[in-house]
Parts: C-alpha cells; structure tokens; sequence
C-alpha cells in the first residue's frame, strides 16, 4: 500500500482568514509527518501597480515586507502554541502564482503546496485571476485546496 508522508508543506500568508486556516491544516499534516510548514507572503509589485496604486517606492516596500514579517511571526508563535514549532517564513517577490505553483516548490523542495481557496477580494479575483486555481494547473508538487470552515 503507497502511502504520502509530506515532509516540506508550503503555505501561502496574505493576513485572511482562509490563509489562516490553510495554515491551521499545514501544521497539522506536518505534525503527523514530521515535516516543516514553509509560509510565504509574496509581496506582488506588479499587482498594486495594476490595482492602480502608484509604482511601489521603497517606503512602501519596507512597509509590506515589516507587514510580511508580522505574519510570519504570528504563524510561528502559532506553531509554539499549538507544540509545533518546525516553521520557516519566506518573503518572496513577484508573482504571487508563479511562487507559489512553481519557484518556491522548486527552490525549497516543497511536495504539497496548501492554499486557502481564495485570499483575494472580487474585485481582485478578477482582476488577477485566483492564484488558488493557477496553482491547482501549474504546480510541481501535490496541492490540497482548504476550504472556509463553518461558522
């Protein structure tokens, strides 16, 4: 009988409650494999341009990076609670998909990728498509979709 044991889970952070969860889940699953949870935040300057912002100047770069750093911390300080402290943040730059799906599994040797069905707003679904489903078609590795809970 084949079984998975899923030894370096990546998760993408972006401050949601659905990252959160996904994160939640990637803990667990590396916990029963003894595995470690990478959460990256991928600071996209090419979708704050879009979304009609001003071209990022570094004030505004090392503001979303100090707020990427917050949520790596919080989710590490998570893991303690939760006794479970394999944990590695990355802050990585460019397109949010193409990291997640491909540069990032490559680089860290990720074997399942966990992603909160969608971080985004409507307006920003549709405007950048849901990096939830680019991964789903373009990943290295195997991905589990988490879903919103029930409230």
């Amino acid at each position: 009988m084949f079984t998975q044991s899923y030894q370096n889970i990546l998760v993408g952070i972006d401050g949601s409650d659905q990252a959160m969860e996904a994160f939640k889940k990637a803990l667990a699953v590396a916990k029963r494999n003894q595995g470690t949870v990478y959460v990256a935040n991928v600071i996209d300057h090419q979708m704050y341009t879009f979304m009609s912002y001003s071209p990022l100047n570094q004030n505004i770069m090392d503001q979303l990076a100090g707020d990427a750093k917050d949520l790596i911390n919080d989710c590490k300080d998570f893991g303690k609670e939760f006794g479970y402290d394999k944990v590695e943040g990355i802050i990585a730059y460019g397109s949010a998909k193409e990291a997640m799906a491909k540069t990032l599994p490559e680089k860290y040797d990720i074997d399942l990728v966990m992603v909160g069905q969608s971080g985004l707003n409507a307006v920003e679904r549709f405007m950048t498509g849901s990096v939830a489903s680019y991964v789903i078609k373009e990943a290295l590795c195997d991905v589990l979709i988490v879903h919103p809970s029930a409230k």
